[in-house]
């Protein structure tokens, strides 16, 4: 095989092999005999020993780019950095980010970051905070990663008043964070596990007239949905609308499906009109919920009533949307209805499976529609055959 070695086929190499750094090295030493290595496939080849703990065979490699004259990038920087304080190395991370300048690479802010998170890993919080004094005498303005990270490492230790004092100081020097602090301070308790401190502050923000930002509050309320505390997210979804939130249609795509799961159907049906009010045309993974939690109340009419509206106000309904309400037909015993959608959705160049086929003229002849039964077995043919 006539195999040309580069820098796409090696990198690509490196990363399948990413698990076994011995014979990525191998590779890695066969390739450097045929070709010129660049900076991405040194830096994957580092970023492999540092994720496997083989420190030594990290800095030849590391080494070997300079005596190439080629410098780590940031992100590589700070990838060495985080993985230090995440093992509880944090004298070698702090060594490494002492001497990023001579690695070729600048303290950036995001450098600056990764040695805060080190130092968040193995609870040095002083240590962070006294980092982002020298960030800041250094000239350097902190961004929302800066933070989120000491933010998160407060809240994982159950440090909240320090984190509310640290953006309050932070706020007095005139360094706010790009979001506000409530947002930061519930993506920490969230992200640190204490699910029921962030519902009491969202709630106390909401009593004081306040809202959280989108973001926050998609994560909050995805996380809570986890927990199938359903009632909980929709009676903050309408308080936080009244006080002027406006959802996207991330919050949409966690509320309706959550909402019909526990047969809140009618208040997913008023979260979908609100989306459709709001410009958003419902996709089939927000409708397909919807259908599906009428047909296990028994439904029927109401759920082809609704099928029917979303064909022409949402967008086209996909294999699988047909393939589910196929299906629930069946189990309902409404074989004829399921008979009408297979031949809808064979006329719309969708395929059904075999199954479906099956179920419905199984049913249909047990119902004695042996004609419509036949039908369709000569449809499934017709549809094999193409």
């Amino acid at each position: 095989m006539n195999l040309s070695v580069n820098s796409e086929l090696v990198f690509c190499v490196l990363r399948y092999c990413s698990n076994s750094p011995t014979e990525s090295l191998r590779f890695f030493s066969w390739a450097h005999s045929h070709y010129t290595p660049t900076s991405v496939e040194f830096e994957e080849l580092v970023k492999i020993f540092i994720l496997h703990r083989k420190y030594e065979s990290m800095w030849k490699t590391i080494q070997q780019m300079q005596k190439q004259q080629l410098s780590l990038s940031c992100d590589t920087l700070s990838f060495i950095i985080e993985e230090y304080g995440k093992n509880g190395f944090i004298d070698q991370a702090v060594e490494v980010f002492n001497k990023s300048t001579n690695l070729g690479c600048k303290q950036t802010v995001s450098v600056y970051n990764s040695l805060l998170f080190a130092l968040c890993e193995v609870k040095m919080f002083h240590g962070a905070y006294a980092l982002i004094r020298r960030m800041i005498r250094k000239g350097k303005v902190p961004d929302k990663g800066t933070y989120t990270v000491l933010v998160n490492g407060w809240c994982s230790s159950g440090k909240i008043k320090e984190a509310q004092d640290f953006l309050e100081d932070m706020s007095k020097k005139r360094f706010n964070p790009p979001v506000r602090g409530r947002d930061l301070l519930i993506e920490g308790l969230l992200n640190a596990g204490y699910l029921e401190s962030a519902k009491k502050m969202v709630r106390r923000m909401t009593k004081e007239g306040f809202v959280p930002d989108i973001a926050t509050f998609n994560s909050l309320v995805e996380t809570i949905c986890k927990t199938e505390e359903i009632d909980f997210c929709i009676d903050m979804y309408h308080s936080v609308c009244k006080l002027g939130l406006c959802p996207d249609i991330n919050t949409y795509k966690i509320l309706i499906p959550a909402a019909s799961k526990v047969g809140r159907i009618d208040e997913a049906f008023r979260i979908l009109i609100n989306s459709i009010e709001q410009g958003y045309k419902p996709f089939p993974s927000l409708y397909a919920p919807i259908i599906k939690g009428l047909c296990r109340k028994w439904q029927f009419d109401d759920t082809f009533s609704f099928f029917g509206e979303m064909k022409i106000k949402g967008h086209a309904p996909n294999r699988p949307v047909y393939t589910m309400l196929i299906t629930m037909c069946g189990c309902g015993g409404r074989f004829t209805d399921a008979a009408n959608y297979l031949v809808e959705m064979t006329e719309l160049g969708l395929a059904p499976i075999s199954r479906c086929f099956d179920m419905v003229t199984d049913g249909l002849k047990n119902c004695g529609k042996h004609d419509l039964a036949k039908r369709i077995e000569q449809l499934e043919v017709s549809v094999r055959r193409v």
